[in-house]
């Protein structure tokens, strides 16, 4: 069976047409074109500004949507060149778009500039993106360090899905605790090291360059989610190998669109769209190109939308603090990891944009909401985040309830823990109003205590 070969496809920033066909390519100078970006990195936002841009089939300033399974090629020989990994998405050559698709590709481009990876590519959800990386980098027999606390979903593929379909078994271990961590590490045995930027639901934030430095000293890959981070945190930046996303989330901003991507070295994004081996295209989590479209459309202004969600999170916080609420918010001088995430944040972005308060019994939770939904209108009743709308749950039993009680108590997950993803419609004081008038009513139905 021939080997394919999978060029830098992810990383060009020249667009090839059909007259350079069997002619030398550029993919090299590229590489070193992105790879020179990445190392004068400052701002996410520059960088996604000085990514290339797409512009549509006759001209105009967006780019037109690749709707197309499959492609043809002026000669037969071309189909095999293309098989064989001689030919390529790099070059302008598409077989078939579950492996390639031109308007994911562009997506994936903007995602890497967002990142400040080599490469991305693009995927149906957050959760494909995540099993994916994993089934590429951990074989049979292997063996990932994780946190604790992580999402549900991810926490239940770790727990049961790869222990029982795949020989891949879990260790969980608490981020903070460095010594753990590499303690926990098997030498040659251990793949992966996996955790959040910013953890849901309990907003710790991870060390990621001492935790990248722990992990690289025994050769395990660093796999980062920051979902929860986009624009605030670069993992990439700091040491991570890969860098996870949900797309549906923040990015998109429109709770419209299920999507996810991997961002990582080209060898990495390439490896996972291989014909024979790869776990993108062999297991199909194929992202469809309209999707991709939007998605490319609102990546621009994610900028403009993190900075508001940050600012009035770090506002809403502080004011809830004030009035005797048990607030869990990065951006408080009273977190734990305060210090360590304004070390390494992106300058101008905040501290993210969800907050949570432990209301301490799953009752006044649920109370609470009630009030913020049915008596105030300050947000919905709803799980994901990044919407325009503020959005809540009550993580222990939505989010994180493919959790048993124990591994909640070693995530830190409160029952009473609310998860709040502050949204940006509306003014500032309209919702702090909204969310005063709630608090007030709990309050005087003695329904929880003043920390």
């Amino acid at each position: 069976m021939a080997e394919t070969k999978t060029p830098g496809f992810a990383i060009s920033d020249k667009k090839h047409t059909r007259s350079d066909d069997f002619g030398g390519d550029n993919i090299l100078s590229a590489k070193k074109q992105m790879l020179s970006a990445a190392s004068t990195w400052d701002d996410p936002a520059a960088t996604l500004a000085a990514a290339r841009h797409e512009f549509g089939e006759h001209g105009g300033v967006n780019m037109s949507i690749e709707a197309s399974a499959t492609f043809t090629v002026m000669e037969p020989e071309t189909l095999s060149r293309m098989f064989t990994g001689e030919l390529g998405p790099d070059r302008d050559f598409f077989i078939y778009s579950r492996h390639f698709n031109p308007t994911v590709l562009n997506l994936s481009r903007q995602m890497a500039a967002l990142e400040g990876t080599e490469a991305a590519y693009c995927t149906s959800s957050g959760m494909a993106a995540i099993s994916s990386v994993l089934l590429q980098l951990v074989s049979s027999g292997g063996h990932i360090v994780a946190s604790t606390v992580l999402y549900g979903g991810t926490h239940a593929l770790l727990t049961h899905f790869l222990p029982r379909a795949c020989n891949i078994k879990t260790t969980f271990v608490d981020m903070s605790d460095l010594e753990s961590v590499r303690n926990a590490i098997v030498q040659g045995r251990t793949k992966v090291l996996y955790f959040e930027s910013i953890s849901n639901p309990t907003l710790r934030v991870a060390n990621i360059p001492e935790l990248s430095r722990i992990a690289h000293e025994k050769g395990v890959k660093v796999v980062v989610d920051n979902t929860f981070a986009p624009m605030v945190v670069s993992p990439a930046r700091l040491g991570a190998d890969v860098v996870i996303h949900s797309i549906s989330k923040f990015i998109s901003g429109g709770a419209d669109i299920i999507a996810g991507a991997v961002c990582g070295p080209a060898s990495l994004v390439n490896s996972m769209m291989d014909l024979h081996q790869g776990t993108l295209m062999l297991l199909g989590p194929t992202m469809n190109p309209k999707i991709a479209f939007e998605l490319s459309e609102r990546i621009p202004h994610l900028s403009l939308r993190m900075k508001e969600h940050c600012h009035r999170a770090l506002v809403f916080a502080t004011r809830m603090k004030k009035l005797g609420l048990k607030v869990i918010y990065p951006g408080l001088e009273d977190h734990p990891h305060h210090t360590l995430l304004k070390s390494f944040a992106n300058k101008e972005y905040g501290y993210g944009g969800l907050l949570c308060v432990d209301m301490e019994t799953e009752e006044r939770a649920n109370r609470l909401m009630h009030h913020l939904q049915n008596s105030t209108q300050f947000g919905f009743m709803a799980v994901s985040l990044g919407y325009y709308e503020t959005l809540m749950s009550c993580s222990g039993s939505s989010t994180s309830s493919e959790m048993n009680d124990e591994e909640k108590a070693m995530a830190r997950i409160s029952p009473g823990l609310v998860r709040m993803s502050v949204g940006y419609l509306g003014t500032l004081e309209q919702r702090w109003s909204q969310l005063e008038k709630a608090i007030s009513r709990m309050q005087d139905s003695g329904s929880f205590n003043k920390y």
